[in-house]
């Protein structure tokens, strides 16, 4: 079991005004000196409404951005308020509660339960973030262990959102695999199609006072194939694009789409896996509610036969997932 979690670091550095040198990050990656101040442009923002011109927008910010934000996508907003609620609930518990669903001691391969460090740490440095992390789908993977029974509302709360997700995953991919020239169907059926796995992460930024040398989680790619997340309103998320950090401006109802290294592998790199950070804010809670949509994990991705020949060779070994994952938390080259 962890012990010091980054709620209970929190609560003492807003009394003293100070951080665990541990949390500093180095001048090159901390926020306060690296996001960019000027005018950029916006992540795109894509009207799911839109069938007409749907595909052709989405593959156009996936490979451009590999993010973009997505309104009227047909779920519910008390949907989305509920799954939020119960998540709030959650982090807001006395912490003996909050530790029954921690992490399973020594258990490498499971990242599920409610946890700090996630990752390999480089030079030592750690994030400001406590999660909670959850297998939703299919239902042969869900561990109910690791779900919070209290607050009581947290797990239909958490399936009435998973059932939503489905066709918003569905759209998503379709939509990108019509975009690189495939039948609407490929892109899944090469990802994992119906043994896809929703892994939900929640993240839980507490406020901090010195916001601008420490960051939530790191400058990473997701290892998923797609990430879709829901933020709370405060600031925190951002993209490198451009040599540049920007800001994911915050959209009430919208959903952050990210590409994800697996999209990117089989688009054979015409997809754009993007790079992003979350920072963290001097007086406001942050959360976030990412579901990573994953392939099984022992499936094999690789580049789509289709989408490459003698003038677009393979740019990625073909491998199991599972394997993939492995080397990219312990920073082992792929």
């Amino acid at each position: 079991m962890e012990l010091k979690r980054v709620q209970e670091i929190a609560s003492a550095s807003l009394s003293t005004g100070t951080i665990p040198a541990d949390y500093i990050r180095q001048e090159n990656e901390q926020p306060g000196m690296t996001t960019f101040k000027g005018q950029h442009p916006e992540v795109p923002v894509i009207d799911f409404a839109n069938e007409k011109l749907l595909a052709e927008m989405i593959f156009d910010a996936s490979c451009k951005w590999g993010v973009f934000q997505v309104v009227n996508h047909g779920i519910p907003i008390e949907v989305i308020n509920r799954l939020q609620k119960a998540g709030q609930e959650f982090f807001e518990l006395p912490k003996e509660e909050r530790e029954i669903y921690a992490k399973s001691p020594g258990d490498s391969k499971s990242v599920e339960g409610y946890g700090t460090k996630l990752q390999k740490e480089i030079e030592g440095k750690k994030g400001w973030v406590d999660h909670l992390f959850n297998k939703i789908w299919p239902p042969s993977a869900i561990d109910y262990r690791f779900w919070p029974r209290n607050p009581p509302d947290y797990r239909e709360a958490t399936e009435e959102y998973s059932r939503h997700l489905h066709k918003v995953v569905d759209k998503l991919l379709r939509s990108l695999s019509l975009g690189l020239g495939l039948e609407g169907h490929e892109l899944k059926d090469a990802v994992g199609g119906n043994d896809l796995v929703f892994n939900l992460k929640i993240n839980y930024y507490p406020p901090c006072p010195c916001p601008d040398l420490v960051l939530g989680v790191p400058s990473h790619t997701d290892m998923s194939a797609l990430t879709i997340l829901v933020p709370n309103e405060v600031q925190g998320l951002q993209a490198f694009q451009d040599g540049h950090w920007v800001d994911v401006n915050y959209i009430p109802n919208a959903l952050v789409v990210h590409i994800g290294d697996q999209i990117e592998i089989l688009s054979n790199g015409r997809c754009k896996s993007m790079l992003h950070r979350s920072t963290v804010n001097k007086d406001k809670t942050r959360m976030s509610w990412p579901v990573f949509v994953e392939p099984p994990a022992d499936h094999h991705v690789g580049p789509h036969h289709k989408l490459i020949n003698e003038q677009n060779p393979s740019k990625y070994k073909t491998k199991k997932f599972s394997d993939y994952c492995y080397c990219k938390l312990n920073k082992i080259s792929q």
